[in-house]
């Protein structure tokens, strides 16, 4: 069995040639399409020598181009590289070189950028600059077209054979510092974020058809995947859908109300979106009036905070939709899935753990129920991060002679065999001794009917070492009383818990995936005197 991506979606490809595989906008491409789309891209860049084990940037937004050219690298056996397009030409020439990119395929109008990082990347060989409605200047460096690169290729599909083994890279940069990439055989990246294993039941497929197979039966479904495809959690939620014989629709930027009409339009099944960020925003605009939802029967949320009071607004609004809270990260895939519905609790990121998760002590044991210590995931784990044995041997634990990723996740695992997700280590504000988490803060916060978004980080405290602060952007038009945040707070978090400095911000800034960013956010607070302080305890 060679579980491969590209294997996967040929699989697709040769059961539901005329079933739309990906609308974006206006516009939509069946299976068949696709593949022959993804063929010649393919051919192209083999023809200029990329092959098995080569990296290929994709510095792109959301678009049916970007999918042809994910699906093109994979069937090469090269390795796609996560490019985030709000990169600055220092960060992207520091990610070109440490990837080691030998072949890049950008949006046209970033052609600037590409242009001035270039030539202190001298190993990329290759770029391809797709459709995005510009005209920016490409032939300086040499690039082709999407168009050109599509007619100069072969549609015929007649690739070398494939292995489970072929490399995955995603560059996660996490919530501070230079990204970092992550690799992962196909077969075991597949296993643990691409529906290799039943997330409900944590039962492993038997083999790679079984995915066409469930869609032959079920006829297919309609996934709206909201995050740009460079992300890990869009891109793995697309191809698990292709894998299966769905509609994937993907929007070319975030917009609440567009979401709506999209949903509408394709009379999308499952939106899969990254917390708060984007579902506060969306259920807002469904509250707003004028959209039906009708066809939705699930939310799924994943790889940031999603909050009780906004999970209980999409209880409340449509309540016969699931709404679903897993958690896991770049180094883990699934580690555990919340499921929430009409009448059933809503109380935090807590889950029941997927297949392999355990919580980790001090001392590197399996921890006991109440237990602070680290979420480890055993079975399919990464390879390690590209080129930094030192992080990889971090990352990689053994523990009773099985090989588990344990990324630095606090967790605590409750006595009926659920798992609290607590937040990374490296956020965590150690105030007087005691340690509070960012995100527990950060949902009583957003609880409050003046608080449209908020982030905790800790500051420097002469007494305490670190007090606990907030960045605080409030619904427009409701200014918040202090006192009256500080009693709301005192009624859901312990006293030390409460943000004894707050800012209030026109707008958080967060990454553009909608995960936090305390980069910013500590930038901010020392730039900026604070406006209100809590009392003491």
């Amino acid at each position: 069995m060679a579980a491969n991506i590209a294997d996967l979606f040929e699989h697709a490809v040769d059961a539901f040639g005329e079933r739309v595989a990906v609308a974006c906008g206006e516009h939509a491409t069946r299976y068949a399409e696709l593949e022959e789309h993804a063929n010649r891209l393919a051919h192209f860049l083999q023809g200029r020598g990329v092959g098995a084990g080569d990296h290929v940037g994709l510095y792109a937004g959301n678009s049916i181009e970007a999918v042809a050219a994910m699906l093109a690298v994979y069937k090469l056996r090269a390795a796609v590289v996560n490019v985030n397009y709000r990169y600055v030409e220092n960060e992207l020439q520091f990610l070109f070189a440490d990837a080691d990119l030998t072949a890049l395929i950008h949006d046209r109008g970033y052609a600037p950028r590409v242009a001035a990082v270039l030539p202190s990347v001298p190993d990329l060989h290759t770029v391809v600059a797709l459709p995005d409605g510009t005209d920016a200047d490409i032939g300086a460096y040499g690039g082709v077209t999407y168009a050109a690169a599509q007619a100069a290729g072969d549609p015929r599909r007649d690739f070398a054979p494939r292995s489970g083994d072929d490399r995955y890279l995603l560059y996660t940069g996490g919530t501070t510092g230079y990204p970092k990439g992550v690799i992962w055989r196909h077969e075991d990246v597949w296993r643990v974020l691409g529906g290799g294993i039943d997330f409900m039941s944590g039962i492993p497929l038997d083999d790679e058809w079984a995915q066409c197979r469930r869609g032959a039966e079920t006829g297919g479904m309609v996934r709206l995947c909201l995050a740009p495809l460079i992300h890990g959690n869009a891109q793995w939620a697309a191809l698990a859908a292709l894998f299966a014989g769905d509609t994937v629709v993907v929007l070319p930027r975030f917009d609440a109300d567009e979401v709506w009409r999209a949903i509408d339009r394709h009379r999308v099944n499952v939106v899969v979106l990254i917390g708060d960020a984007m579902a506060r925003p969306i259920i807002e605009a469904y509250l707003a009036g004028g959209h039906d939802g009708s066809s939705l029967i699930a939310i799924s949320s994943s790889a940031a905070l999603f909050s009780p009071v906004v999970k209980r607004q999409f209880l409340e609004a449509l309540p016969n939709v699931l709404v679903t809270d897993a958690i896991g990260s770049s180094e883990t895939g699934f580690a555990g899935l919340g499921v929430v519905t009409e009448g059933g609790a809503v109380d935090g990121p807590r889950v029941m753990p997927g297949p392999h998760t355990i919580v980790l002590d001090e001392h590197g044991r399996p921890a006991p129920p109440g237990v602070i210590g680290r979420l480890a995931r055993g079975g399919h784990v990464p390879v390690g991060y590209y080129k930094d044995p030192q992080r990889t041997a971090a990352l990689l634990a053994e523990v009773d002679g099985v090989l588990y990723a344990v990324p630095g996740d606090l967790a605590r695992l409750e006595p009926d065999g659920t798992i609290t997700l607590l937040g990374r280590g490296n956020t965590c504000v150690n105030t007087g001794g005691e340690k509070v988490f960012p995100e527990e803060v950060e949902a009583a916060l957003k609880a409050h009917p003046g608080v449209f978004d908020a982030l905790v980080i800790g500051v420097p405290d002469e007494r305490l070492g670190q007090r606990v602060a907030a960045l605080i952007q409030p619904r427009p038009g409701a200014p918040l009383d202090p006192a009256d945040l500080d009693g709301h707070l005192r009624g859901r978090i312990a006293g030390y818990k409460v943000p004894r400095t707050v800012w209030v911000v026109d707008r958080i800034t967060r990454t553009l995936s909608g995960k936090a960013d305390y980069g910013w956010a500590h930038a901010y607070a020392r730039e900026h005197p604070a406006e209100a302080v809590s009392r003491a305890d």
